[in-house]
């Protein structure tokens, strides 16, 4: 048996195949049971480590590989994640409480490690881990429709500060540990590392943008431009001396501002969260002295108390700090508590490199493995109780300029929807016209898209634009691109003939392209179109939307909104429209006005849907309806929408019985990601999967 199970630890496609199971089964039936998926990663690798079945071993060089990509890849997410534009927005304050929750937590860890008596360079280590925090409340703030307060935005700002100072931090604890410290020394280790992070934060910077420049729409060589920039930068921290998640962290800041919200993002990320960033949370489990870890909460149970609770009162009386100096409430206060409590991606990522370097002993390592435990359970909680509570003030819900509205805008009383869901149109020649450009592909669903474009085109008095693109070759004799032309001429008769049951103006379109999604988004862009009306196969699974489908790539690439539909009935006999309604963000109020546009073509009536948690106060609900209502009695809509608020728990179920009794559903294309790079359940996509009736999935320019 023990030698089935040496054969077993030294077969890389074993390991790899086990890690695969692990990541695939795990993660899930821990979050049903209301905890982390990460715990469970964690709990796996006890169980297959040394001290478990003795499956896996940390010690094999297949393990090694796959930890330090991971360990680099969450370094690199956590940086990728940061908003710079909020950051950029509220710089001061976020670096006001940046300093606070990272000085008052590290003071507080040194104390207790000195207290322990352990040594000065070990004591200012343990402080650094408790100085940083990951924002694994941040899905919750953000289905709260709250990550324009403020408080919220300076909690995410100040992460770069914290998260940067802790890894400076541990750089110079590992160049003292190596008994290379001296005031000289550590002065031209951080000249070396100013010099070094510059050449990365603005090299990269300028690098990734020429190329992308040069390179186009070619996602797969920008994607292997931002993992050779990851694993560069992480080269060059070795080479002068500082550990690689320093170098990964600041490469996913330099690569931030390249690749945006984009696809290539999506993807980079995608890849990170599904293989890479789970295998390092097992190889954490593996490493963990299973007898040791028992021992750290027995024998050294004053050690833990002392470095969780030291964590958990420094980060309050930081955000207590900030309630100080910038006179937030009481809810804010707390819920920038519960932001910065969650101890999990530099924090774990950092202690793994000072127990390597035997700077802190596995006492102190298995202490901060329990700290990570507490935290990312204790700060969602305290995150979901107190964020609920927060206003965000109507002026800091235009986060990008071309998303603001004015107030004279606002005032104005609306002549067409064609002006609010296209505002920031070029005034070209024929843009007073109402364009609907309609991909079509398949003849089965043919009918029911161009219908629903000739009646929104005829409603607006504008003209619909069927388009059939032919996938290019290299000859344009190609006998399989002459096929394809023919097949797309009787598409567009089809179409034709169906705008014209419609009274609609009609202008059908070839366009012969080597991309489908470029072939649209480009040809939308020529006609200075006002909409694209798109179809979705309801068996598209999320994977293929995160790896860039067409659908995917339109709503990145349109330089206008983009309706996706599922339609199981003729828009004719859709008289019933249910829309989510989150928030009064611009977006979502775009989203009611298309959805307006329809219903006045058809004669429908559309109820908007607010899901609040039962804790709701019935004065938080009477405000969120005074200021929708306000909005849509600025608005000339031929009938009013019904706002119906119901408190629940859980929305997707809510939304999902909702629809029941409506002929159509309109989402909002949104997706998001923690940090960490945990995958965040997506309310969008439960629905999207369940629901029977005729879905829409709304988005607007790069909203992806």
């Amino acid at each position: 048996m023990e030698q089935v199970l040496q054969e077993i630890q030294k077969s890389p496609i074993v390991a790899f195949t086990i890690l695969l199971l692990v990541i695939l089964i795990v993660p899930p039936i821990f979050e049903r049971l209301r905890l982390p998926g990460l715990v469970g990663l964690l709990a796996a690798g006890i169980v297959l480590g040394p001290d478990g079945l003795g499956v896996l071993d940390a010690k094999t060089e297949t393990m090694k590989l796959l930890s330090d990509i991971g360990k680099i890849y969450l370094m690199f997410v956590a940086g990728l994640e940061i908003d710079l534009e909020d950051f950029r927005r509220t710089k001061d304050r976020s670096l006001g409480f940046g300093m606070a929750t990272f000085l008052v937590p590290m003071i507080f860890g040194v104390i207790v490690g000195r207290f322990f008596n352990f040594g000065w360079n070990a004591s200012v280590l343990i402080g650094s881990l408790l100085a940083s925090h990951t924002l694994l409340g941040f899905p919750i703030v953000t289905r709260f429709g709250v990550t324009s307060n403020e408080a919220v935005t300076v909690t995410i700002g100040a992460t770069i500060f914290t998260d940067i100072a802790a890894l400076l931090v541990l750089a110079i604890c590992v160049s003292v540990n190596a008994g290379e410290f001296s005031i000289a020394s550590v002065a031209i280790q951080l000249g070396v590392l100013a010099i070094y992070s510059a050449i990365v934060l603005f090299g990269f910077d300028w690098a990734g943008k020429e190329y992308f420049r040069r390179t186009g729409d070619e996602q797969s060589n920008q994607f292997l431009f931002v993992l050779l920039a990851v694993f560069l930068a992480s080269v060059g921290a070795e080479i002068i001396n500082v550990d690689k998640i320093v170098g990964a962290f600041l490469a996913g800041l330099a690569v931030n501002d390249v690749v945006g919200r984009s696809p290539v993002e999506e993807k980079v990320e995608f890849v990170g969260s599904t293989l890479f960033i789970p295998f390092f949370f097992v190889n954490m489990g593996l490493i963990i002295n299973l007898s040791g870890f028992v021992s750290s909460l027995t024998s050294e149970l004053l050690l833990t108390v002392g470095i969780v609770g030291a964590l958990i009162s420094s980060k309050f009386l930081a955000a207590f700090i900030a309630k100080l100096l910038y006179r937030y409430n009481w809810n804010e206060t707390l819920t920038m508590w519960s932001l910065s409590l969650p101890q999990v991606a530099a924090t774990l990522a950092a202690a793994l490199v000072g127990k390597n370097a035997g700077i802190i002993t596995d006492s102190v390592f298995n202490t901060v493995i329990v700290l990570m435990l507490v935290t990312a359970i204790l700060g969602p909680i305290i995150t979901e109780k107190f964020a609920i509570k927060l206003t965000v003030p109507i002026s800091n819900k235009e986060k990008n300029p071309q998303d603001q509205i004015s107030e004279v805008e606002v005032e104005a009383k609306v002549k067409t929807v064609n002006s609010e869901i296209n505002l920031d149109i070029d005034d070209l020649s024929y843009s007073h016209i109402f364009k609907v450009v309609v991909p079509v592909s398949n003849p089965n669903t043919e009918r029911y898209l161009i219908e629903m474009g000739a009646l929104l085109a005829h409603h607006e008095q504008g003209i619909v634009l069927p388009l059939s693109i032919p996938k290019a070759h290299v000859y344009m004799d190609e006998p399989r691109l002459n096929s394809s032309i023919k097949k797309s001429k009787k598409l567009l008769k089809q179409a034709l003939l169906i705008s014209q049951e419609f009274q609609a103006q009609v202008k059908p379109i070839i366009r012969i392209d080597d991309d489908i999604a470029r072939g649209i988004s480009r040809t939308a862009r020529e006609q200075n179109a006002n909409l694209i009306v798109m179809g979705w196969s309801r068996n598209s699974s999320l994977q293929a939307r995160l790896l860039g489908n067409v659908i995917d790539n339109v709503f990145w690439s349109a330089h206008c909104p983009v309706a996706v539909m599922r339609l199981m009935n003729e828009p004719v006999n859709i008289h019933r429209i249910l829309i989510p309604v989150g928030s009064t963000t611009p977006q979502i109020l775009r989203v009611i006005q298309f959805a307006q546009l329809f219903a006045d073509t058809n004669q429908a009536t559309v109820t908007l849907l607010h899901v609040r948690p039962r804790k709701t106060t019935a004065k938080q609900i009477t405000a969120f309806e005074s200021e929708l209502s306000s909005y849509l009695d600025r608005n000339e809509f031929r009938e009013q929408p019904v706002i119906q608020t119901v408190l629940h728990d859980d929305v997707a179920s809510l939304i999902i019985a909702q629809a029941s009794s409506y002929d159509m559903v309109i989402l909002r294309s949104v997706r998001r990601r923690t940090a960490g790079g945990l995958a965040v359940s997506d309310v969008t996509n439960k629905v999207l999967s369940a629901v029977t009736c005729s879905m829409v999935l709304f988005g607007e320019p790069n909203s992806g």
